[in-house]
């Protein structure tokens, strides 16, 4: 195959692929065996053969290809001139018509950061095991930054470990203010946002301690604390608004075909389990186990290849009906939406797995919602034994308390918090029914939406029972004065 004809071959070309390219000693075969990230028609990368070498190709094709590779070759060359480690480039080269390709020495057995922290997450905040791989990451960004470089798409997963060293990878985003010198206090801060904004926020708290590490390795300027946690929350804020806007395109995270006929989106690595369940729903939610059905909305637990799912179907009942929803967004794109938000802010809730809204010319009709199912009871019948004498045990209650605080923090009202709506899983409450959850842009808009949303939450109790009384004193009494 030629290099440029990987440019039509979509985000899953067949493999092995043996691929024609060059190096000084001329004309050779890669072997693409295995890829690791595909960015269709213009990126794909993955593990091969070369010379009889295993190695890490990065290959660029279309018309974006030269610059691609060239951000890649710069970035490659920064890192090596300034004796960061990273891998080895081994060959490389551009063709006019055809593309660039990269390849680069193959870390066999790596581990990337990102992975270590996936091991340790579930861990206590700030755990001696998370802390050892956030110490890790900050000591290497230190070093980057004290030779004048920034990685651009800065995150774990750019952070490979291997035989006892730490490899800075993907050129294509460093950056270079002044090479050899240290980074300005300004680009600091702001790449130190950029990595902190992607920590759950339960380690806000703890920034400054974990600069420590940071300073260790770059002591060149006293970083403001208040400075960086402004810029941490602007970008925050601005990565939730991207992860967002991927939830409805087809993209690395979603799989979303948006036409005429229907709205699709599911989730990439569940799109082979996902399809077969939006074809057949009606039918699984006939012989699936309803725990609402008719009306605006019909909810069942189905069993799909012996995995337990949540089936929910927008029902149109009527003509009347119809006229009010075919001109808007479904009640199912919002839970969907929604639901990928609470995700993306370390709220629980179950994973949403897929969405179909099927259409007519453009106009809405029925829709449905998938979603993982959770085992666990709600908060009304986990906390019935302890109704009389108010002695829930108090990790459920702490469990409570984060809730509201981390709804707090967000400005998230959901709109309907019953107690049927709150369920216990895996030591945390999750939230179902996010069809009315709103994020507001302002406190004056939070503030009685959230006074809505605990005094509907407390009425799952008499008010003269014990525990009424503990919660209530317990949850922060309104949104201008939450408790962490």
């Amino acid at each position: 195959m030629r290099l440029s004809e990987l440019q039509k071959a979509g985000r899953a070309p067949g493999l092995p692929l043996s691929i024609e390219l060059a190096d000084a000693a001329g004309p050779a075969q890669l072997q693409l065996l295995t890829l690791l990230r595909v960015l269709p028609g213009q990126r794909y990368v993955g593990a091969g053969v070369w010379r009889g070498r295993t190695v890490l190709a990065k290959l660029m094709v279309g018309s974006k290809a030269a610059r691609n590779f060239e951000r890649e070759l710069t970035g490659v060359r920064l890192l090596a001139e300034q004796g960061l480690t990273t891998p080895q480039l081994l060959v490389d080269g551009l063709q006019e018509g055809e593309g660039g390709w990269l390849l680069f020495e193959f870390l066999d057995g790596a581990q990337s950061l990102g992975q270590a922290w996936s091991a340790v997450q579930h861990l206590p905040v700030l755990a001696d095991e998370q802390q050892a791989v956030l110490a890790e990451a900050l000591a290497a960004i230190g070093q980057m930054h004290l030779k004048g470089l920034w990685q651009e798409d800065l995150h774990l997963d750019n952070l490979l470990r291997h035989n006892g060293a730490l490899y800075l990878i993907d050129g294509a985003g460093i950056c270079v203010e002044q090479a050899g010198k240290p980074l300005s206090r300004p680009k600091v801060l702001e790449n130190l946002g950029v990595f902190f904004a992607q920590l759950p926020k339960s380690l806000e708290p703890f920034t400054e301690e974990l600069l420590v590490h940071y300073l260790l390795s770059n002591g060149e300027h006293a970083l403001p604390l208040e400075a960086l946690l402004k810029q941490v929350e602007k970008i925050r804020a601005w990565r939730l608004n991207d992860f967002l806007s991927k939830t409805g395109r087809d993209c690395t995270l979603f799989s979303v075909q948006n036409s005429a006929c229907g709205l699709r989106a599911v989730r990439r690595e569940e799109e082979g389990a996902m399809l077969p369940v939006l074809a057949n729903a009606d039918a699984l939610l006939d012989a699936g186990y309803l725990y609402k059905t008719g009306g605006a909305a019909s909810v069942g637990k189905v069993e799909v290849a012996g995995r337990m799912l949540v089936i929910k179907r927008y029902n149109i009942k009527g003509f009347a009906h119809w006229l009010k929803r075919f001109w808007r967004p479904s009640r199912a794109w919002h839970s969907w939406r929604e639901g990928n938000r609470l995700a993306f802010l370390g709220i629980a809730t179950p994973k949403p797995l897929a969405l179909l809204e099927t259409r007519f010319l453009g106009l809405r009709g029925k829709a449905y919602l998938v979603t993982e199912y959770l085992p666990g009871p709600d908060i009304i019948e986990r906390f019935a034994p302890y109704v009389e004498q108010g002695d829930a045990p108090e990790a459920e209650l702490q469990a409570l308390d984060q809730l509201f605080a981390d709804l707090l923090g967000e400005h998230i009202s959901h709109g309907d918090l019953k107690g049927h709506n709150v369920f216990w899983d895996n030591g945390r409450w999750a939230l179902i029914d996010l069809d009315s959850m709103c994020q507001h842009r302002s406190l004056s808009s939070f503030a009685p939406a959230y006074a809505r949303d605990r005094a509907r939450f407390m009425r799952n109790w008499p008010a003269s029972s014990a525990l009424y009384q503990v919660i209530d004193a317990r949850l922060p009494a309104c949104a201008s004065a939450p408790s962490v």
